[in-house]
């Protein structure tokens, strides 16, 4: 009889890893991306330092930020990476809570598959449970409103407690609930906010605390001509979208001059028509010119003649703010200026508080729909953390307002949620009720963490915890801020202004079950090996990544 030869179906550079080696690798990778940003979680959550290839040094504990800039390669981790995304851009905060519970469901999926329960049976058990916990939780929720004013402040302090700015956590959160409510718009459908319309302008110098809010907008551009006036009051603003330059031929152009006087009349004609777009100008009212493209160096001597204000090379999206600031219209065609199309701010001012870094404040707007926060700050590391806090803090009363509806936080909802679900678990015959009951523990990670995160002992806080709640205190949950009483961490987080968006919850919960049910289900992974590009990782061990 003949050797039997081998079959060969993939090609030599292929790897494939089979079975429950691809499954207990893919849970690794979750975990441990979980498990690096679970130290972050909470007010006493610590902070990371990235350094990218190039040197650029990042110091944050916002979730979203840490997992992009870490670059990471293993299939699953990738997963896990855009459940973040998703979060940051859906509801806008909650990154690494739903990067945690994620984590957390995967390693209790570990456990049933260790039992020998099928994944498909996991997954459908996790389907269940992640559906019912979004029934519950929306049952838990609170109806907020615009007036809530000072429930709305809760909201900000407690997105932003953590990221370094509680030294004026209660003037950051003024400001930012007035930036939502200067842009929040009425619909039929309900309200609507666009959080593009809130600019964010960040300013080295001086501290967090010296942090406003620019009724307006503040854009990195100064006068193009020193000698325009730096200030003007009670601004009539032109916003053109077209460059007040004479306009080149748009095919090859040959002009044939026979005579030097013909060569002056063709230099006057250009020097006219630039004359003419300042008079358009002029005539119009204006006395302000914001314009996206350039100026010619004759208009800026018109303009600078007539006493008008210009500046040029205005980003497009800061055109778009400018409009719904000022009222004004964005005008394509300098002869189609008139007064109707003028925006108006009480004050134009440029402001120059160190070399080459001009910028302009166009500020005390009628009724903007659009504004700005300046954020100030000691250095740019500072700064940019103090960004991502505010940016938390518009995506959480955004999210709230638009929703409606805001829940205890602290881990009062994770804790009430996992006690309903075990207790619904107990209707659900089959080993789905083991599915259920570990989807109900996995919640319970939240409170853990920000109890290890503060020091404290996670198993009596979650005893005490869950025996508050099967007492009825459905509100009661973890208190580990600076504020926090000496006499007990546990309380009513409600009263003590410890207040998140039910969205966050639902979205968190939502994104991690999907991608857990997705990873329980692939047995075969099978990574075609680049030359030179990144390979697939030993069984047991996400690339690049900390062992733990």
């Amino acid at each position: 009889m003949a050797d039997k030869q081998p079959v060969f179906v993939l090609p030599e550079n292929i790897q494939r890893m089979i079975g429950k080696d691809a499954q207990r690798n893919n849970i690794l990778a979750a975990r441990v991306v979980a498990e690096t940003i679970k130290t972050t979680l909470g007010p006493k959550g610590m902070d990371k330092m990235l350094v990218d290839s190039v040197g650029d040094i990042t110091v944050t504990n916002d979730g979203v930020t840490i997992l992009d800039e870490m670059e990471i390669e293993h299939p699953a981790a990738k997963m896990v990476v855009e459940i973040a995304k998703t979060q940051e851009s859906e509801v806008g905060d909650g990154t690494t809570t739903a990067v945690i519970i994620a984590g957390k469901i995967l390693e209790n999926a570990e456990k049933l598959l260790d039992e020998r329960i099928h994944a498909s049976v996991i997954a459908r058990g996790y389907r269940i449970a992640a559906e019912k916990a979004q029934t519950i939780a929306r049952d838990l929720a609170i109806k907020v409103s615009p007036e809530q004013e000072d429930l709305l402040r809760q909201i900000v302090i407690t997105a932003m407690t953590g990221k370094g700015a509680e030294a004026a956590k209660d003037k950051l959160a003024e400001i930012v609930v007035r930036s939502v409510k200067r842009v929040m718009e009425l619909t039929p459908e309900g309200i609507s906010i666009d959080k593009d319309n809130i600019k964010l302008e960040k300013k080295k110098g001086e501290g967090i605390e010296d942090t406003q809010l620019i009724e307006g907008i503040v854009i990195d551009k100064e006068r193009v001509n020193s000698d325009m006036p730096s200030v003007v009051k009670d601004a009539k603003i032109a916003l053109i979208d077209t460059a007040l330059e004479v306009k080149n031929p748009e095919t090859d152009t040959k002009i044939s001059i026979t005579s030097p006087d013909q060569i002056q009349a063709f230099l006057d004609q250009e020097e006219k028509i630039l004359k003419d777009m300042v008079e358009k100008v002029k005539v119009s009212g204006a006395n302000v010119i914001l314009c996206q493209k350039g100026i010619d160096d004759m208009a800026q001597y018109f303009l600078t003649k007539e006493g008008i204000f210009a500046a040029r090379r205005i980003k497009k999206s800061d055109m778009e703010k400018l409009a719904k600031a000022t009222g004004g219209k964005i005008v394509s065609n300098i002869n189609e200026l008139t007064s109707t199309e003028l925006g108006y701010a009480e004050t134009v001012k440029e402001m120059r508080e160190s070399p080459g870094e001009g910028m302009t404040y166009i500020m005390g707007c009628r009724n903007p729909k659009a504004v700005t926060i300046l954020i100030r700050g000691g250095t740019e590391h500072v700064i940019d953390e103090f960004e991502r806090a505010i940016k938390d803090g518009i995506g959480d009363v955004a999210v709230a307002l638009e929703k409606g509806y805001v829940v205890a936080g602290g881990g009062a909802i994770e804790i009430e949620l996992a006690k309903r679900l075990k207790e619904f678990s107990q209707s659900i015959s089959g080993r789905e009720q083991l599915a259920v009951n570990a989807f109900a523990e996995s919640l319970e990670v939240i409170p853990r963490t920000l109890a290890e995160n503060a020091g404290l002992d996670p198993i009596d806080i979650l005893t005490e915890l869950k025996s508050k709640h099967d007492k009825g205190e459905s509100i009661t949950g973890l208190d580990v801020s600076s504020n926090a009483p000496v006499s007990g961490h546990i309380c009513n987080t409600l009263e003590r202004g410890i207040i998140e968006p039910l969205e966050i919850k639902i979205q968190a919960i939502k994104s991690a079950s999907e991608v857990a049910m997705m990873i329980l289900r692939i047995d075969d992974v099978i990574a075609s090996g680049k030359i030179g590009g990144p390979s697939m990782p030993p069984a047991g061990m996400p690339q690049g990544m900390p062992e733990y």
